[in-house]
């Protein structure tokens, strides 16, 4: 079922914590060629998927006034890098997230698209590191502390989030630190970790670089590549029977963060697949309910 703007904008609005749909930009998108607006979204069987995104933004979930625990968590839905699966990967998160606390930003990015952007490879990354900035500069206004900024990704946003917690020291604009970009800790769920031909996903590799990527271009954006002793803490959850993305993306970058020690943790559930979400419904294990409490040590130092 096609979904008008107007129809989507209202599904977003009915949740209970969705209090308000910001741009991500003021004025003009940095790396972006004029161009129509031509996303669309779609219900496909209770997911909502959304097409064509050129016009990034951030969707704010705060919690109940006066429950606010102070950590910000920015949620990247899945999709390949060919769509953004908002709902049951990022919506129905941040919902959760608010409702205990926490102050949720689930970003809407860019699709690679040669024909709407300058370079298609960094510009799901420019929408990232500028959702983390923004966010640390209006802590104030949100009753956030700086030191408690997460990320938390899926499938292809995991890459994305990913990105985010690796690539931070060389942000894409000139405007932003790594300081500002770089993540207090990381949720990474069944994401997509490395390019490399072995265990990458290569739909989610050749829709960001486009098809013939060369070598240097694809260990840019491989992350296991990237891990050293500064890398966030990281919370890493997958099924073993992935079909989708193999499991040794999660398995292999957590071994890296323990080698350089960094806190790492990783659950592994037998079952589930790809792309469950917030329920894996072969479990009766709650993956969120075991992130809450290690994401509150984590972000508050405690642990």
């Amino acid at each position: 079922m096609k979904l008008t703007a107007v129809t989507a904008f209202i599904l977003l609005t009915m949740n209970l914590y969705a209090q308000k749909v910001i741009p991500l930009y003021k004025g003009s998108i940095p790396n972006s060629i004029e161009h129509p607006d031509q996303e669309h979204s779609e219900d496909i069987n209770g997911v909502l998927i959304i097409h064509q995104v050129s016009r990034p933004t951030l969707t704010v979930y705060q919690p109940p006034k006066g429950t606010s625990n102070g950590t910000a968590i920015l949620v990247i839905p899945g999709g390949g890098y060919g769509i953004v699966a908002a709902k049951h990967e990022g919506y129905d998160l941040a919902e959760r997230f608010a409702s205990v606390g926490f102050t949720a930003f689930v970003l809407k990015y860019r699709l690679p698209d040669d024909s709407i952007m300058t370079n298609r490879s960094n510009g799901p990354l420019q929408d990232a590191q500028t959702a983390m900035n923004y966010i640390r500069q209006n802590a104030k206004k949100y009753g956030i502390n700086k030191n408690q900024v997460g990320v938390m990704g899926f499938s292809a946003g995991g890459h994305l989030a990913a990105s985010v917690g690796t690539h931070y020291q060389h942000p894409v604009l000139p405007s932003m630190t790594a300081d500002n970009v770089k993540p207090s800790f990381m949720v990474l769920v069944y994401p997509v970790i490395s390019f490399s031909d072995s265990i990458g996903h290569i739909g989610s590799r050749d829709n960001l670089l486009g098809q013939g990527a060369t070598k240097q271009q694809i260990d840019a954006y491989s992350n296991e590549l990237l891990v050293n002793e500064s890398t966030a803490p990281t919370f890493l959850i997958h099924a073993k029977d992935d079909d989708v993305v193999p499991v040794a993306n999660s398995t292999v970058f957590y071994d890296l963060l323990r080698k350089k020690n960094v806190p790492a943790e990783i659950y592994l559930y037998e079952k589930g697949g790809h792309g469950f979400g917030m329920n894996n419904p072969t479990s009766d294990v709650k993956w969120v309910e075991k992130v809450i409490p290690w994401i509150n040590g984590t972000a508050t130092g405690n642990r």
